[in-house]
């Protein structure tokens, strides 16, 4: 029995177990696959991937502060993060994936980063 590529149908050689008939038709069918289905989630994860950025530039040691107007300044949006932490003290964390951030008095933040 002959199999055939996934992405353009050609006639595979090779192992039995093969899926396509090479690496560029198998990085196209991934491509495709994986890509964001609308710009409404591409323009999400872009702004998560940006908000990202920005707090592990400013929080190279694992543990800092830093102003409102700084994060700003950088382009953070603050409407976008991945989960919220509630502490047993009543304190509330932000993260962004790994990278998180806390309020403090007069427009400073602290900045965290979660140990995986």
């Amino acid at each position: 029995m002959d199999k055939t590529c996934l992405e353009c149908g050609d006639k595979i050689v090779g192992r039995e177990d093969k899926k396509f008939c090479s690496d560029g038709c198998r990085n196209a069918y991934n491509n495709k696959i994986n890509k964001d289905s609308t710009n409404f989630m591409r323009n999400v994860n872009n702004k998560l991937r940006k908000n990202y950025r920005i707090l592990s530039a400013l929080n190279v040691d694992g543990k800092g502060k830093t102003t409102k107007s700084k994060l700003l300044s950088k382009g953070f949006d603050f409407e976008f993060f991945t989960n919220i932490l509630e502490t047993k003290t009543g304190n509330t964390y932000y993260f962004v994936y790994d990278q998180g951030y806390r309020v403090l008095e007069d427009d400073y933040y602290l900045l965290v980063k979660k140990e995986i």
